[in-house]
This record gives structure tokens, sequence and C-alpha cells, in this order.
């Protein structure tokens, strides 16, 4: 469960070991902040819940989000000592929103892909 969680985060430092890293045109930084920690924060959730689609509860969230927020405040400090790159708290702030959407599409998912255990059939009421 841990393996795509350390390869994603090699990518992130890889990333950021760059002094020009490749980014899409057009798309601020924010976004991109967002969108990469959308996807860390959905592979901790799967490896700290063993599995999705899995069930959202305080300590997986709470875990999740120390994870993913200690890793991109690390993530910036790694800048500081990158040539003409810099640390930005607003890129931090980013990526615990990415990582707290990721958090509530799992939780959405978890409630779409489980089945009903008893529905109540309304016509047998009358």
């Amino acid at each position: 469960m841990w393996g795509p969680v350390l390869a994603y985060m090699a990518g992130i430092f890889y990333l950021s070991s760059l002094s020009d890293p490749p980014v899409p045109g057009g798309i601020p930084d924010w976004v991109l902040h967002g969108i990469e920690y959308f996807g860390f924060a959905v592979l901790v959730f799967r490896a700290v819940s063993g599995g999705l689609p899995a069930g959202l509860n305080r300590g997986r969230a709470a875990t999740t989000m120390a994870i993913v927020t200690t890793y991109a405040i690390s993530d910036e400090v790694h800048q500081l000592f990158v040539p003409y790159r810099t640390a930005d708290p607003l890129d931090v702030r980013s990526d615990i929103v990415g990582a707290s959407i990721a958090l509530v599409v799992c939780w959405a998912w978890h409630i779409i892909a489980t089945p009903r255990t008893h529905v109540p059939d309304v016509k047998s009421r009358h």
C-alpha cells in the first residue's frame, strides 16, 4: 500500500529539486499545487485505510492530513536549497486545500460505492 506513496513522494522531491521544473503553461501555480497534493492525499488515504473505497473517519483523515501537510512543509524547505527556487507558505496552503478536497472525494466515493443494506419499501407501508 505504501509503495505508490513513496514513489509519489520521490516524484514531488524530484520536481522540487529542479531549478526550472516543467509546468503546463497557462495554469496558475496554486492550481498545480492543489492537483499535485490531491493525488498525493488519495494515495496516502488509500495506504492509511488499507485500500479504496474506504470509510472516512477522524483518525484516517487526521493521519492523512498530518502526512501530507508535513511533506508539503518539508517540500517548501527543500526548495530553499534549490537554485532559483523559493519557499512559499501559500504553496503549502494550496497543497492542504488539494488534500482536503481529495478526502471529500474519497468520502463520497465510499458512500457511492457501498451498497445499501436496507432500503425501505415505500409500497409495503400502505
